[in-house]
């Protein structure tokens, strides 16, 4: 994974980055010039047609690319996702997505059995 860190890293999700743990951020630095972003995902109706969805790509690029950054974490819905990453690859950009690993645990209560999922950042892969 090679990008120019002339410039920020572009969290394009729904996951904030008050909400990464520090792992997770330094590998967002190691991409960038070390200026995290966050850029929310937006809501994209199921009702939603092609063109909407493209629109909405388009929309989304046009901030991004305002934003001069050296990588982007695109993970929303699949069809704005997919656009806006070929969008973004022909700027040059490099995007990538967040790899974790799954934790899991059963805790039998009274109730019956209580799962948890704990998920660890493990690493970023580029579209």
């Amino acid at each position: 994974m090679t990008t120019n860190k002339n410039g920020c890293f572009v969290n394009f999700s729904n996951h904030p980055l008050e909400a990464w743990t520090e792992a997770q951020k330094e590998a967002a630095r190691q991409l960038s010039d070390g200026v995290l972003t966050d850029l929310p995902f937006p809501q994209v109706s199921p009702q939603a047609d092609e063109a909407a969805v493209t629109e909405t790509a388009e929309q989304y690029v046009r901030q991004i690319l305002a934003m001069q950054p050296a990588a982007v974490m695109c993970m929303g819905e699949f069809g704005v996702c997919f656009q806006a990453v070929q969008m973004l690859k022909q700027h040059g950009i490099l995007c990538v997505y967040s790899c974790s690993e799954r934790q899991a645990s059963e805790e039998q209560t009274a109730a019956g059995t209580v799962k948890h999922s704990n998920f660890v950042f493990r690493r970023f892969r580029s579209y």
